[in-house]
């Protein structure tokens, strides 16, 4: 289980929230408090957990957990992945289309390498159907051109696959709604949750599912199951 944008640092953790549920937390803090994070929450134990993937400014911001579980057989992994909003201003937004350049080459090396479920906040709504008001939003990060140019490249070019979309091609299927207004109750919102597989792995997706029973955040639980084993 992934989870991203956990603002906490290790004290806020301790003795609370390293186990959960029966499973096993790992997390990467950003250095800044309050800000930023991610985690994964394991069953069984992974073979290694990598913190980080840039050693320089984004891993300093919390945004990379990745859970190895090697076999003799098969190299796996789990990651979680908080990528950064430019929704802020132009320096933010700079500052993504930095991280985007360095998580291409990231992730094209490690697809080279190993098999692997990245599930993350992307801040991205790649097509026009992953937002209910797409053309008021053409020019607003989370859906500007280069940021869609950048996923289809990742989904054709980059081998990876958007798990969700092969499963449920339907409209209106959204993870993130403004606090503002009644974007919730109008359900006036943006797919920006992704879980990207490679191809063998997104071969075993069987189900998927957006939790809408309860509302933790401006963000929904997107699950998915497989049909794979560790």
């Amino acid at each position: 289980m992934g989870v991203q944008e956990i603002k906490a640092q290790s004290e806020d953790v301790a003795g609370r929230f390293e186990r959960v549920g029966g499973l096993d937390g790992h997390f990467h803090y950003a250095q800044k408090k309050g800000y930023s994070g991610v985690g994964l929450y394991t069953r069984k134990a992974p073979g290694a957990v990598i913190a980080g993937f840039d050693r320089s400014e984004f891993d300093a911001e919390g945004r990379w957990i990745e859970a190895r579980f090697d076999t003799a057989n098969r190299k796996f992994s789990v990651i979680s992945c908080y990528f950064p909003s430019g929704s802020s201003g132009e320096e933010r937004q700079q500052a993504k289309f930095r991280f985007l350049a360095k998580m291409a080459k990231h992730l094209r090396k490690l697809r080279a390498e190993r098999e692997f479920i990245l599930v993350g906040d992307v801040n991205i709504a790649h097509q026009e159907i992953d937002l209910k008001n797409w053309r008021g939003n053409r020019k607003n990060s989370g859906f500007l051109p280069e940021e869609r140019a950048w996923m289809t490249e990742l989904l054709t070019r980059g081998g990876l696959v958007d798990v969700f979309r092969t499963l449920n091609p339907q409209p209106e299927q959204y993870t993130w709604w403004s606090n503002r207004g009644q974007a919730w109750a109008k359900n006036v919102g943006w797919r920006i949750d992704y879980q990207l597989a490679t191809p063998a792995i997104a071969a075993t997706a069987r189900r998927e599912h957006i939790y809408l029973d309860e509302r933790f955040s401006d963000h929904a639980p997107l699950i998915i199951d497989y049909a794979f084993k560790l």
